[in-house]
């Protein structure tokens, strides 16, 4: 028997919100906070419409889970990413003390493990849910945004 809210059903999620960055012509990042199998925070990248540099989908996601919890450690809580976290929403994961990350695809340059920036540690680490899928939707933007230049 399938489990209904596993590590792909909320990937799937973080994967609605990097399609919603892709139609903005954002980098198709998103992401979802999880706490006890259910979504407290959706987020994607916002960089370009913000025009701010830390607008990311982990770091969207980790200010409105903080506003919905009304504190800001996110022990109990499972970041659901589709793309690696950079160093600086790793950096800020392990302030927030989150209990997991799950991630999609991986960022052999800008990843936090090949820079190898140090998250809390109580934080689980799983890597590859959906990568694929993941994959294939930076690697669309990125060959539609080449060839529109």
């Amino acid at each position: 028997m399938i489990q209904p809210f596993d590590d792909n059903y909320f990937m799937k999620k973080a994967l609605q919100e990097a399609q919603m960055a892709f139609d903005k012509g954002e980098v198709p990042v998103g992401a979802v906070i999880v706490l006890k199998d259910q979504v407290i925070a959706r987020a994607h990248n916002l960089t370009e419409t913000l025009n701010d540099v830390t607008a990311h989908a982990e770091m969207q996601a980790f200010t409105a889970a903080a506003d919905f919890l009304g504190g800001k450690y996110l022990k109990d809580c499972i970041l659901y990413v589709t793309l690696e976290p950079c160093q600086m929403c790793a950096g800020a994961s392990y302030w927030t003390q989150i209990g997991k990350i799950v991630f999609g695809a991986s960022e052999p340059k800008r990843g936090f493990i090949n820079l190898n920036t140090q998250l809390h540690p109580k934080t689980q680490v799983v890597n590859g849910v959906l990568e694929e899928e993941c994959s294939l939707l930076l690697k669309k933007f990125f060959i539609e945004k080449r060839n529109l230049n």
